[in-house]
């Protein structure tokens, strides 16, 4: 196990450098000019000329993603354009705010998520499992903006229970705490729908299986059949959908972080490119690459803890 997660991490590293190159290629050709944009509506060709001397934007590009890589292997991200500011720290507040929020979301899925599916399985063809099946289909269906509005109308607007936006000063302490409900809300409607439809089905499939018909012979316990026997093994597809569905919630991030105001990554990563900030853009999608790639190495490494079976790294003859 450890050959392999050291063999991942090399592959990883190698990918984050390809990726890199790809993210520093693909800014450097969007369209406009971010020393235009500094010097404003009334520049002239010399006030954009010793911008782009001050910030070294007429380097050779080999020269500049040189300068920009050696710097992300250091910790040194440089600084932005626009605000004038170190991006490091910028990008630590904004990764916080969003990791409290994608965390808060996730846990929500895998408990709400799985359960429904498991519930939908045991109540196969039930009035339950067809009113699980609409609520997956209104979540995989709506698109997250919706709820939001919708949630802030009903929350924040008309019941007044909930903050519509904002989140909260770190000096409240768990009063803050309000301003993760209705974005995580909106964030899991539709990964709870990917969840459980994959848990129902996985479930449905390991309930007909041999070793389930097996342990109910034996006479043990539902509740034992189910959580000890049937889940285990139907959580395996479900643990590649939760490592898919990071990268649909980092997206989702950045559509629920705009409707609330909610300074994280996502709202960051939109001010960036918006501004044409380039240094903020580039470090903002790296790091949003890197959590993807992490995440699917996690999601492989669970693989093994619910399945003693695999043996990443080794082959028997």
């Amino acid at each position: 196990m450890a050959f392999y997660i050291v063999r991942r991490v090399a592959a990883i590293a190698v990918i984050l450098a390809v990726i890199s190159i790809l993210i520093f290629a693909i800014t450097q050709a969007l369209p406009g000019n971010v020393a235009r944009m500094i010097a404003g509506q009334f520049a002239t060709p010399d006030m954009i000329a010793a911008i782009e001397a001050k910030l070294r934007l007429n380097d050779p590009l080999p020269v500049q993603y040189w300068r920009w890589a050696s710097g992300f292997l250091t910790a040194d991200l440089g600084q932005s354009l626009i605000m004038e500011r170190p991006i490091a720290p910028m990008l630590a507040d904004a990764l916080a705010n969003s990791a409290r929020l994608a965390a808060a979301s996730f846990i929500i899925v895998a408990l709400l998520g799985v359960s429904l599916g498991v519930i939908a399985a045991v109540r196969h063809n039930t009035p339950i499992d067809h009113g699980i099946s609409v609520f997956t289909f209104l979540g995989i269906s709506v698109p997250e903006f919706f709820w939001g509005i919708v949630l802030i109308l009903v929350f924040a607007g008309y019941l007044r229970w909930l903050p519509s936006g904002g989140a909260g000063d770190a000096a409240q302490g768990s009063s803050s705490l309000a301003y993760l409900v209705l974005p995580s809300a909106t964030l899991t409607f539709a990964l709870i729908a990917h969840v459980s439809r994959m848990t129902r089905s996985s479930m449905l499939e390991t309930l007909g299986s041999n070793y389930v018909l097996y342990a109910r012979a034996k006479g043990l316990p539902e509740r034992v059949v189910l959580l000890r026997h049937a889940l285990t093994n139907a959580l395996l597809p479900t643990i590649t959908v939760l490592a898919i569905d990071i990268g649909w919630l980092i997206g989702g991030i950045v559509v629920v972080e705009t409707v609330f105001s909610y300074p994280g990554l996502g709202r960051l990563l939109l001010f960036a490119i918006e501004r044409h900030d380039l240094p903020l853009m580039q470090a903002s999608i790296l790091v949003v690459a890197a959590i993807y790639c992490f995440a699917n190495l996690a999601a492989d490494l669970l693989y093994a803890y619910f399945n003693p079976k695999i043996r990443y790294g080794h082959t028997r003859r």
